[in-house]
């Protein structure tokens, strides 16, 4: 018996090494909305996720604790009269979930036909980031002396 793992990991963004694992594993069905992620860039990534019938208000962005929450919700058209013979575009409500690797910083976030843009990008703080640090020696230093045998 096997496990396919895939579902834990491709919403991680920013994990290379994890993206080139999950890469390699079988995809398995598509959830609602279906998405993208791409990297644009040595620091940049983008997720797009399809939203057809979704307005910019009846989609939330949040980012809380290294993940990105993306939720939508149609309001009922009030008055809408007839029925449908077939429903093909969906537009129930959704929730989809993507880990973030540290330092990862929404830049910004656009609805252009029907897709929804996410723009990432990896941002290390100076402090983060490894610097070499200088080894000092006295100018003057003495010579050691060795203790003498006795």
């Amino acid at each position: 018996m096997s496990y396919d793992f895939a579902p834990l990991f491709r919403t991680a963004i920013g994990f290379d090494r994890l993206a080139r694992l999950v890469d390699t594993l079988p995809q398995d069905a598509a959830g609602y909305p279906p998405y993208n992620i791409e990297k644009t860039g040595e620091d940049a990534y983008r997720v797009t996720l399809a939203v057809a019938g979704f307005g910019p208000e009846d989609i939330e962005l949040t980012v809380k604790d290294n993940a990105l929450l993306v939720t939508g919700k149609v309001a009922e058209e009030p008055g809408q009269k007839g029925e449908y013979l077939h429903r093909g575009i969906a537009a129930r409500t959704f929730s989809r979930r993507f880990v973030l690797a540290d330092h990862m910083v929404v830049e910004k976030a656009e609805l252009v036909n029907g897709l929804l843009h996410v723009g990432l990008r990896r941002e290390v703080p100076e402090s983060a980031k490894p610097r070499r640090v200088a080894i000092n020696t006295p100018l003057a230093a003495k010579p050691r002396e060795l203790p003498q045998a006795a």
